[in-house]
């Protein structure tokens, strides 16, 4: 490793990775497997990754300051690899609305949102939904897709500020508006 005085602060920690999971690190890809699945990923030529003694260890290949950015986000890219193979990720959304319904078709998500018609949403691979009422969980060994998969859903019927009727997260808040007010008509 460099020594670099204004080091990533994220890039130089090392990643412990748990005795259930196995990794393999080649030309410029590292594959991570574990109890939930493999999930592989293909880094900046410029960045060095190494796995010795249950961590691994990223830093850059040259000392230029563009590198830095790059060496952290790779750090935790492969962090949460690590993570995902072993615990896996889930992100919750709610339903609020008359009328707003959700149910699982196979895999498939069939979504009731005031529309004229159903929306069918395609599950991608590597992702699972499950549905408690009002409630839609999407869980996954993949951050990115989970988050992504979650964003994309919301993305169909967003929370509006009048009545906050739409898909949210759990938990979170919708700035409300005030509707329009009914002056005195003298």
């Amino acid at each position: 490793m460099l020594d670099i005085i204004n080091m990533s602060k994220v890039g130089k920690k090392p990643i412990v990775v748990p005795a259930n999971v196995s990794v393999t690190v080649g030309d410029n890809k590292i594959t991570v497997k574990g109890p939930k699945g493999e999930l592989a990923f293909v880094f900046n030529p410029e960045i060095i990754v190494e796995f010795k003694e249950n961590q691994i260890m990223v830093s850059p290949k040259k000392d230029i300051s563009r590198l830095y950015a790059f060496w952290g986000l790779t750090r935790s890219i492969i962090s949460n690899m690590v993570e995902g193979v072993v615990k896996g990720y889930e992100k919750k959304l709610e339903l609020q609305g008359v009328g707003y319904k959700v149910a699982i078709k196979g895999k498939d998500l069939d979504l009731n949102l005031g529309f004229s018609h159903p929306v069918l949403f395609k599950a991608p691979e590597g992702v699972e939904f499950v549905v408690e009422k009002n409630i839609i969980t999407i869980s996954g060994i993949d951050k990115k897709l989970v988050g992504q998969v979650a964003a994309d859903i919301r993305k169909i019927r967003k929370p509006e500020p009048y009545k906050g009727k739409g898909v949210r997260y759990v938990g979170e808040q919708v700035r409300r508006k005030a509707g329009k007010k009914v002056g005195s008509g003298t």
